[in-house]
């Protein structure tokens, strides 16, 4: 008997098999009104729960999910003399159920691509189908619809909740935000992609007009009457005789589950709709239980003070492990703020084997939030003076929105009696200067630096120009480029950060920054631009590209400023000299040429000399030609300038054994000692 139901097994699986092979073969039609014993080729961590719903990743960092119909089809035939139409048409409906509730960990791709499998591809911003080193390439044959919640300047896209047609590249070549046309009311209604909600999407690929339309409309919603996007489009070139067709999904640092609910695909014809009472139901929302949990957790910890108080043990509260120190005015800024208890047990109680690094404005300790399993960096430094504090704070609560993925993300802050507590992302590789300088790190290879350094200027540009207000970063050095886990290049530690609104001008405050790093005209003025962001990444350039730091007392018989022995070299013609010997000659002479050019140009003491971000941003990519440097160019020395108006200079210095804090002061007003 059981030898009968094993064959029988065998002959079903053996026809299904043959089933979806002849799909495959001729006009492969399908729908899955939810994948309960769907046949389906999952890869990554992507998995069928058993009410059939298809998840595609979870909320673990840097991963990858993805689901394909397991069979080729049949489409590009013109090498057999088959002149069969590439029409096709698919609907499916989706759901993206963000870790955090406004934070969403990048998209999901439907894609139609010559293999299920994508040697080398990487997480994050690639989703899942690409890496850095052949995005672009007609190599790929690979066509995809994104639905991304990531804004990724160095990939052209137009905001943080868009859907784009793709091609070889996740540079999208139309894109739009999400909205979707109601029929009823006649007018186009938003739709945010990490709200949690299913929603459809329907793609249909029309041959005989080389038209594609992308429509999206919110689950119980019939399909609208006009697409989202509607683009005209040739597949014939990038379709080969076999394809397949599937979905991938990835996460970065920030995290997503991404689900796909049904899914209808039809090669010939128009797809079948979905059965939308058949579909699986989502799992209820962590966030929901969590937030429970805390309320109830908060209204217990709020009688136990109440009792405490009424029993006139205030003695006891002064001296209790975690006592914070808290005012009225930091009600608004709630959602930033951290409980120095989550911190304490975060890091272990700030244990030295906790320690990430040390410098002069104190010490940064590894951790992991115990409500959620974050990975954090906490910043601890020292503060004795409450003059300016709340607009501190507020600033603080401004760059917490901050979004960008060449940024460390300022996650918020704690206070505790003289001490101020940042909180951050924490970045696994560490800093970019324990590779440059350091033999605990191996070295980074050329284009591993050169994606750094656009990475990191992307990140300068939306500071300073695509941001609700300008941020002037006032720091700008290798020990504040950290590293993910794909060796991404995220600008870090926003302590000495100003902001101020567009069309305004700074005002004149303290000097803050790093010899080496800072402008010849700030000592003068007493006032941090985006121009004096500029002269730091010029210096932050070159000492990635020199492996050299921007001023060295000792060790090098021809001189210790970097940007002089670089100009010198320049004008001997032999600026390619400057570069790392680590690199062994192992670079694209021209990239190398360019960015020791543009470090000059940028290290300029002349602020109107130096380009503004977008102008490198623009070099960087190729997309405008290098000025000439005129032969009289020349630099200043990073000490060449004397104070002509009052301003506390705050500085560290950096040398081989580490980080020395150097304080000139001038002025009495100071809103913080840790280098505001």
């Amino acid at each position: 008997m059981a030898t009968t139901v094993r064959s029988l097994h065998f002959f079903i699986v053996l026809f299904t098999s043959v089933k979806l092979l002849a799909l495959a073969e001729g006009e492969a039609q399908f729908i899955h009104n939810g994948f309960q014993g769907a046949s389906l080729h999952l890869g990554g961590i992507a998995k069928i729960h058993t009410n059939g719903l298809l998840q595609l990743t979870n909320t673990s960092k840097q991963q990858i999910g993805r689901a394909f119909f397991p069979f080729p089809l049949k489409f590009n035939t013109s090498s057999s003399g088959d002149s069969r139409s590439l029409s096709f048409s698919t609907i499916f409906a989706f759901a993206i159920v963000p870790e955090w509730q406004t934070l969403g960990g990048h998209g999901i791709v439907f894609t139609i691509a010559p293999s299920m499998d994508f040697p080398g591809a990487v997480a994050s911003q690639y989703l899942g189908l690409f890496n850095v080193s052949n995005n672009g390439l007609s190599s790929n044959h690979v066509f995809a619809v994104e639905l991304d919640t990531i804004l990724s300047p160095d990939l052209k896209d137009t905001d943080g909740n868009h859907v784009g047609v793709d091609v070889n590249s996740l540079d999208s070549r139309v894109s739009a935000p999400v909205t979707y046309f109601s029929n009823e009311e006649g007018k186009n209604k938003s739709l945010e992609l990490i709200s949690g909600k299913t929603m459809q999407v329907w793609i249909d690929y029309d041959d005989v007009q080389k038209l594609l339309n992308v429509t999206v409309a919110p689950l119980k919603s019939p399909k609208p009457s006009m697409p989202l996007l509607s683009t005209p489009i040739d597949l014939s070139s990038i379709f080969l005789e076999s394809m397949y067709v599937g979905f991938s999904s990835a996460t970065g640092a920030m995290a997503s589950d991404h689900y796909i609910l049904g899914w209808s695909f039809n090669r010939g014809g128009e797809a079948q709709s979905l059965e939308i009472s058949e579909l699986p139901s989502l799992p209820p929302r962590k966030k929901e239980r969590k937030t429970l949990i805390l309320i109830t957790l908060l209204s217990l910890i709020t009688v136990v003070i109440v009792l405490i108080m009424l029993m006139g043990a205030g003695y006891i509260i002064r001296k209790m492990k975690f006592d914070e120190l808290r005012e009225e005015w930091e009600g608004e800024y709630g959602p930033q703020r951290f409980s120095y208890k989550d911190l304490y047990k975060a890091t272990k109680g700030f244990k030295d084997r906790e320690l990430l690094g040390a410098g002069g404005f104190g010490k940064v300790y590894r951790g992991r939030l115990p409500s959620s399993n974050l990975e954090i960096a906490v910043k601890k430094v020292s503060h004795d003076s409450k003059q300016g504090m709340r607009e501190f704070v507020a600033e603080i609560a401004s760059m917490g929105r901050l979004r960008h993925r060449n940024l460390v993300q300022l996650l918020g802050y704690c206070r505790r009696r003289g001490e101020l507590l940042l909180v951050y992302d924490h970045m696994p590789n560490g800093s970019l200067d324990k590779f440059l300088f350091s033999n605990e790190k191996p070295s980074l290879t050329w284009p591993q630096r050169y994606h750094i350094l656009r990475g990191v200027a992307s990140s300068l540009l939306y500071l300073h120009e695509e941001w609700e207000q300008v941020v002037l970063h006032r720091d700008v050095k290798a020990s504040n480029v950290l590293l993910d886990a794909n060796l991404n290049g995220r600008l870090g530690d926003f302590g000495l950060a100003k902001l101020y609104d567009h069309d305004t001008n700074p005002q004149t405050t303290h000097v803050v920054g790093t010899v080496g790093y800072l402008a010849p005209e700030l000592s003068r003025t007493g006032k941090a631009t985006s121009s004096t962001d500029v002269f730091a990444f010029g210096a932050f350039m070159l000492e990635t590209a020199c492996g050299r730091r921007p001023v060295e007392l000792q060790g090098y018989p021809e001189g210790g400023v970097l940007v002089d022995w670089v100009l010198e070299c320049w004008k001997r013609g032999a600026i390619l000299l400057t570069s790392d010997p680590r690199l062994e000659g192992n670079y694209v002479a021209e990239e190398m040429e360019l960015v020791l050019k543009l470090g000059l140009l940028c290290s300029s003491p002349i602020p109107a000399v130096r380009p503004s971000m977008r102008q490198v941003m623009q070099y960087l990519n190729g997309d405008a030609p290098l000025p000439e440097i005129p032969r009289n160019f020349s630099s200043m020395g990073t000490f060449g300038a004397n104070s002509e108006e009052s301003a506390e200079v705050i500085m560290s210095f950096p040398s081989s054994s580490g980080t020395t804090t150097v304080r000139s002061f001038s002025s009495s007003n100071s809103i913080l000692n840790q280098g505001r």
